[in-house]
């Protein structure tokens, strides 16, 4: 008896570190189910469950460590290193604030003096006058960036899995709050606050754990296009450059831009509408749609609609930088169509629009298009997120 009550001892503390950082890992089988609400409890419980464990251990434990020599007892020191490494890995290594930290150096660089190449690819953002670029590369290994840009704290965030790029104001109830990686939930980034250890998805901002459960962070404006094309639009934005600390990290992303990750949960599937193929997706109050990547590089210019609001989306010849604007101008609703290199025209008036969404010539030029906050990411991801969204 003896036995048994320390083997399911030894058991249940085993299960205990494995599950706890298995339901928020990318592990098999993990990130399919809503296991949130387990692995919550079981992080915030997992100390209190530790001693039960080892109260059921204990005596049992000194009882054959007092033994003679013998089998069973070798069979205990046995089980106690396999714990003991386990418990190593499943604290120490594998959790994911210990496999991608924080930048040790912050940089930035202006355009002339950076170092990133133009092709790319930025979380681009621009606040009360000064703009900032932050390499996806970069962004993509450290998860979240916290920063300012013109002087308003942002926490710039990408998921790498989703292929997800999300900016947020990191102020909560009035607080300027410090977030850590903390796991996933299917397959999306997931950080806990300092305050009051609440967990939020990085796709949605939202807290979906915890006392803040439910709330949203506020989201900041922000584009994603090549290095080159962001500078273009903001000469004197300042560069993100990388920490000489995360060499070999940002070594492994080196080729995440155009899809070829070294491992199958960034590695794109370049047919349509698979697990990991790209779309572009835009949602409002009451819908979300999604856009074939594939499309939208054939076509250019799509114009379309959600309930509210008319859509245009232009893709640049360079094939990755995107854009999208509400069609509507002043009672006009516009229809457009490809016109030259990175350019568009209005079919009402054959009016030329630039990339940036201004009217550079004819009947309307000056105008200007209201950007549409837009993401590029994976259609399992947008699909999770958005499960009630059309497709183009």
């Amino acid at each position: 008896m003896k036995a048994v009550t320390l083997i399911i001892g030894l058991i249940l503390l085993i299960l205990l570190e494995v599950l706890r950082v298995y339901f928020i890992m990318p592990f098999p089988g993990s990130q399919s189910a809503n296991t949130i609400g387990i692995a919550y409890w079981l992080h915030n419980n997992i100390l209190w469950l530790r001693l039960i464990g080892w109260a059921i251990i204990a005596y049992p434990l000194f009882y054959f460590l007092r033994q003679p020599s013998s089998w069973k007892r070798y069979a205990l020191l046995l089980g106690l290193v396999l714990y003991a490494v386990v418990g190593y890995l499943f604290n120490f290594r594998f959790l994911a604030d210990k496999m991608f930290y924080q930048p040790k150096q912050k940089m930035f660089a202006t355009g002339d003096k950076n170092s990133i190449k133009g092709e790319k690819l930025v979380i681009g953002v621009s606040i009360n006058g000064e703009a900032k670029a932050y390499p996806i590369q970069l962004i993509g290994y450290h998860h979240q960036v916290r920063d300012t840009v013109g002087g308003i704290p942002v926490m710039v965030t990408y998921c790498t899995v989703c292929r997800t790029g999300r900016v947020f104001s990191p102020d909560v109830k009035g607080k300027t709050e410090d977030f850590r990686l903390v796991g996933m939930d299917h397959f999306n980034a997931m950080f806990e606050d300092a305050s009051t250890k609440s967990w939020w998805q990085q796709a949605t901002g939202m807290a979906i754990a915890g006392p803040l459960k439910g709330t949203s962070l506020k989201e900041i404006p922000s584009q994603q296009v090549r290095l080159d094309r962001w500078l273009e639009a903001y000469p004197t934005s300042l560069v993100m450059q990388p920490d000489d600390n995360f060499k070999e990290d940002y070594a492994h992303l080196d080729k995440y831009d155009k899809g070829q990750g070294k491992s199958d949960l960034t590695r794109r599937d370049t047919s349509s509408w698979q697990f990991k193929s790209w779309v572009v997706g835009i949602s409002t109050p009451s819908a979300a749609k999604a856009y074939d990547w594939n499309r939208l590089i054939r076509e250019k210019v799509v114009n379309d609609s959600l309930p509210g609001l008319a859509t245009v989306l232009l893709m640049e010849t360079d094939s990755a930088s995107f854009h999208a604007w509400d069609r509507k101008i002043d009672s006009l609703y516009l229809r457009f169509q490809p016109a030259g290199t990175n350019q568009m025209s209005d079919t009402q008036t054959g009016s030329v629009w630039n990339a940036d969404g201004k009217c550079v010539d004819g009947f309307l030029k000056g105008k200007q298009l209201a950007r549409i906050q837009a993401y590029q990411e994976f259609w399992h991801s947008w699909q999770t997120f958005h499960p009630h969204s059309g497709k183009y």
